[in-house]
């Protein structure tokens, strides 16, 4: 590349800088003219906008950005100069202009020719008409392609937020914030690096802590044993000690003396090393988080436009507020909510705001209102988008659940508002009849929902008849940092995120009742279900001497259980440390973190837990926590793993076999009863073949090349009965096979009795 090239090259990047900070000064100052065109200020940064584009067009000899800021600059200077009413078809076209703006910025996406002389011609033609007669919006003449979303690269401006109002012009040669300080461009991956520095440096200084202690217990015995030869001194006066073992005893006294002073300089030393070191290793950490935190409007970029251009298409007037646009968030967390936000914002336009003749025959304005606030609340980020729209039509959802099969109407016509808006999270579910450009597709807010999940939030719908609907998220401030209660299980360390934490409290064994099997206790006027953490994270039950039972309750939404542990360690603050990707996922755990001392501590998946509690239910294999009188028993009835995707049919052989005395554990696919073969131990395992993630054949060939599990009976139970797939069975190294075709009660029970007896060893 020659010199001349390099410098062109260089040239353009700045242009597309400036581009990119300019066309958000003309969105916002566009959107605000609509609602007011007589705002001077507004005006002059805009036309200032696209004058200075003008400009670095000209420089950097992009002449197409020389022709569409000119004729947006005569648009605007005519506004100052009281020659034009900026009416919506105005705004319309300077709008369009900025997307042309930006797309002449971005040689990727650049636009045709033919566009720009359309674009050029169109507001010709409007501006010799600016007196006439207000005319139709003419973006119906110019068909030109939607501005291609802006995808930012793998890069983290630390401190930077678009501009929110308008603003001065930004230099071309340095990257500013609001507040005029200058932003540096750094790679995602060295700010990751350098957090995980400075959190370990953070873990490294605590260590000094029992340390420091350790050593003024040291000074404090070593003061303890020069009052004791004090004392000896004392008692030997009485003797006749020969010279050189006065000299010997007072030598003792002055070393010993000397090494206490010594001591307690050092321990003095220490003690304010302890103190520097903890308090710049805590600056350290807080200044690295600070540059991942971003401000909340960095995700708010484009959504007043696109909110504004989803009610002109659909024929209604929208205004978008919103409040908290400095709220400081992790850059993690914000591009995890810019989907959810902006299928939110489209939601409450298509199916929350009404039309303009709607809205003034219910008594309300013309223009409908949105608002969007976000606020730290206890360590979260709380948003809240609410709208002054229609509400639900809980009836229609009523209608919407019985016709598409999600339940019976005599359950249906009982649901109440709460149990009626669950249903509108539910994938596939939609209020639309057809299909449309925005929605009726059932992608919704099912995805809205998984993705607040992604990053440990929750999401809640309330809505009002007649004066429209609120969504209530949170989710934490950054994913860097979880506030967590830290528990023993098994001698090992957990820690439970406290965002997902209803309460912690300690049973007596009277407050432990059993309800159709399983034991619960009270909590809030209703049972809640116990379980022990032993068993959900595999873990040997460890020695509770106490009386009293230690409980997390943990909820998700209505899931609700309790969770005995062992010991409370204390609440904590963990840097978060994802998990090595080749451990792949690992059961109802999230990450991992260091304590203070520097030991390790798993954090729970608390959603997956509660899977996993409700897996155990299902399947029967929920252990009590205290069993008493049958234990001998139960460790005598031998085990079965059923493994089958259809639940009808898993559903019938855990019966089956349940009744006949067995003990059943299920599994839902042959990855999942990989996983439960290596964890715990079967007499028997009976399997399909076709299933999802492994097949039947891969289970047993995987169980026949290990060496603790390659002895096990293996019965395959499958739909297919030709003499090929029963050769294919039995060659992977299954024992018996079984087609469903003939299945039937005596033929499963006789078969399984062939293999391994009857229920008791």
């Amino acid at each position: 590349m020659t010199p001349e090239q390099m410098r062109d090259a260089s040239l353009l990047e700045l242009f597309s800088l400036e581009a990119e900070a300019q066309t958000l000064v003309l969105s916002a100052g566009l959107l605000a003219l609509e609602r007011d065109p007589t705002q001077a200020d507004y005006l002059e940064s805009c036309m200032r906008a696209a004058h200075s584009l003008k400009g670095a067009a000209r420089i950097v000899g992009v002449d197409a950005g020389v022709s569409v800021a000119h004729v947006m600059e005569d648009y605007l200077v005519s506004a100052q100069e009281g020659r034009l009413y900026l009416r919506p078809e105005y705004i319309d076209a300077l709008l369009q202009g900025t997307d042309l703006l930006m797309r002449i910025a971005t040689p990727s996406n650049a636009p045709a020719p033919a566009d720009i002389e359309a674009y050029v011609v169109l507001m010709g033609r409007l501006l010799d008409h600016m007196v006439a007669t207000p005319i139709a919006p003419p973006m119906a003449e110019l068909q030109l392609e939607p501005p291609t979303p802006k995808v930012e690269p793998p890069m983290l401006a630390a401190t930077e937020a678009p501009p929110a109002a308008p603003a001065e012009p930004t230099p071309k040669t340095k990257r500013t914030t609001e507040n005029g300080e200058r932003v540096l461009r750094v790679t995602a991956e060295r700010l990751n690096s350098l957090l995980d520095l400075s959190s370990k440096s953070l873990v490294e200084t605590l260590r000094l802590k029992p340390h420091l202690a350790t050593m003024q217990r040291l000074k404090r015995m070593q003061n303890k044993g020069l009052r004791a030869l004090e004392n000896l001194n004392v008692h030997l006066k009485d003797h006749a000690l020969s010279l050189e073992a006065q000299e010997a005893l007072e030598d003792a006294r002055r070393l010993l003396a000397e090494s206490q002073q010594l001591l307690v300089e050092k321990n003095a030393e220490l003690d304010e090393f302890a103190w520097q070191a903890s308090q710049r290793a805590q600056v350290l950490y807080d200044t690295a988080l600070a540059c991942r935190m971003r401000p909340f409007a960095d995700v708010l970029a484009g959504q007043e436009r696109m909110v504004r251009d989803l009610g002109r298409s659909l024929g209604k007037q929208v205004r978008l507020e919103i409040e908290g646009e400095k709220t400081q968030v992790d850059r993690d967390v914000l591009e995890k909510l810019e989907a959810p936000l902006t299928h939110l914002l489209r939601n409450a336009v298509d199916h929350g705001i009404e039309s303009p003749e709607q809205r003034l025959l219910a008594g309300k304005p013309a223009e409908g209102l949105i608002r969007l606030r976000a606020s730290h609340q206890a360590g979260l980020l709380v948003l809240e988008l609410s709208d002054d729209g229609n509400g639900v039509d809980l009836e229609k959802v009523r209608r919407s659940i019985i016709e598409r099969q999600l339940s019976p109407a005599e359950t249906a016509a009982q649901l109440s508002e709460e149990e009626l808006l669950t249903f509108l999270f539910l994938p596939g579910f939609s209020m639309r009849d057809t299909v449309t450009e925005v929605s009726g597709r059932g992608v919704g807010l099912d995805s809205v929902q998984h993705m607040v999940r992604q990053v440990r939030g929750a999401v809640v719908l309330e809505q009002a008849a007649g004066e429209g609907s609120r969504f209530h998220l949170e989710v934490p401030l950054t994913l860097s940092v979880v506030r967590s209660l830290v528990v023993e299980v098994g001698d090992e360390a957990y820690a439970f995120p406290l965002a997902h934490i209803e309460r912690m409290c300690d049973l007596e064994p009277a407050d432990i009742v059993q309800v159709e099997g399983r034991q619960h206790f009270w909590h809030e006027g209703r049972h809640v279900g116990l379980v022990a953490a032993s068993q959900l994270l595999q873990r040997p039950a460890g020695q509770n001497s106490q009386q009293t039972l230690k409980v997390v309750v943990i909820r998700e939404r209505e899931a609700i259980y309790g969770v005995a542990v062992e010991r409370f360690v204390g609440e904590r603050t963990l840097v978060v440390l994802p998990l090595d990707e080749r451990l792949g996922k690992v059961q109802d755990i999230s990450a991992g973190a260091l304590l203070d001392d520097g030991s390790v501590v798993l954090i729970v998946d608390v959603e997956d837990m509660l899977r996993s509690v409700d897996k155990l239910l299902n399947t029967g294999r929920l252990e009590r926590i205290a069993r008493q009188g049958n234990q001998a028993v139960e460790a005598a009835r031998k085990r079965i793993l059923v493994v089958d995707d259809s639940l009808t049919v898993r559903e019938l052989q855990r019966k089956l076999l349940l009744n006949r005395g067995y003990d059943v554990a299920v599994a839902v696919d042959g990855m999942d009863g990989w996983n439960a073969l290596r964890s715990e131990d079967f007499d028997l395992l009976i399997t399909d073949i076709d299933m999802p993630r492994m097949d039947g054949i891969e289970l047993v060939s995987l169980l026949r090349r290990d060496n603790r599990l390659q002895s096990l009976p293996v019965m395959v139970v499958s739909y297919k009965d030709r003499e090929e797939d029963r050769r294919r069975g039995l060659d992977a190294g299954a024992d018996y096979y079984l087609a469903k075709a003939s299945f039937h009660d005596d033929a499963l029970l006789d078969a399984v009795v062939e293999l391994i007896g009857g229920a008791r060893a």
